[in-house]
């Protein structure tokens, strides 16, 4: 849970195509020892957030700083202090799983025996052992996954940032990254994710960011969002639409049953 140590700051974060304004004067926190989920409908500018707080896009304005790194004046310092995993993985097909961590092993500069061990140590908690020596074009989409998760956990970073990572998992597998991720906070790192799916939202995060059309609507824990909802809406579907504006089509869905 939040313990006073912001790992992620971001303050009136503005990004803007052209006269198309993806995010608007976004500002929130993630303490260390906080799994945040940052939940909004298709094109609300989830992903945007996500590609400005790990430095893949500028903003148009307002700043973001991860670990204490303000992420455009001091770039290498708030990339070494993170970890990404993107909703597609983009792997280096060629390599085997255990090549791609030694590899990023040596992007970080590792101790080759740090690396070695933590190489290992994930391949068997991500349960890649068996396939490590294989050639990740040979790997489901699961199984790309938690390679992309293994990668982003090599330098044990302070934070952790994923887009969707359960998508086209199997439960146990997205059961095995859930675990992950809530040990990473309970070690004191700070996780940030976004999904679509609100059962995982309600079940793991200890708050929860909604975005919609580019603005942040709404930030706290499950007790804090009830208290914004309408009298009766206690699942955070029903929050959650509530504050997007889903209501309307969930009524249209229930007419037409």
């Amino acid at each position: 849970m939040a313990n006073g140590n912001s790992l992620i700051v971001t303050q009136a974060l503005v990004k803007r195509y052209g006269d198309k304004v993806a995010v608007n004067n976004v500002s929130l926190e993630v303490q260390a020892g906080e799994v945040f989920g940052f939940l909004g409908p298709n094109g609300a500018g989830k992903t945007t957030t996500i590609k400005m707080i790990v430095g893949l896009l500028q903003p148009t304005s307002g700043t973001v700083r991860v670990a204490g790194f303000d992420v455009q004046t001091q770039p290498m310092q708030a990339k070494a202090s993170s970890g990404y995993v993107p909703d597609t993985p983009n792997l280096y097909a060629k390599l085997t799983g255990r090549e791609l961590l030694r590899f990023v092993g040596d992007l970080y500069d590792l101790d080759r025996q740090h690396m070695a061990q933590r190489t290992e140590e994930l391949l068997r908690v991500l349960d890649l052992g068996e396939a490590a020596d294989n050639t990740i074009d040979s790997y489901s989409h699961g199984m790309q996954q938690k390679a992309s998760l293994a990668a982003a956990l090599m330098h044990d970073p302070k934070v952790l940032v994923l887009d969707e990572p359960t998508v086209g998992l199997d439960p146990k597998s997205a059961r095995l990254i859930k675990d992950i991720l809530r040990q990473m906070a309970d070690r004191g790192s700070a996780v940030f994710l976004s999904t679509h799916i609100l059962e995982i939202a309600e079940r793991m995060c200890d708050r929860i960011g909604i975005i919609n059309k580019g603005e942040l609507v709404a930030v706290g824990t499950m007790n804090e969002l009830r208290s914004l909802g309408k009298a009766g809406e206690v699942s955070l579907e029903d929050i959650f639409l509530g504050l997007t504006g889903g209501a309307e089509e969930a009524e249209i869905a229930e007419i037409l049953k």
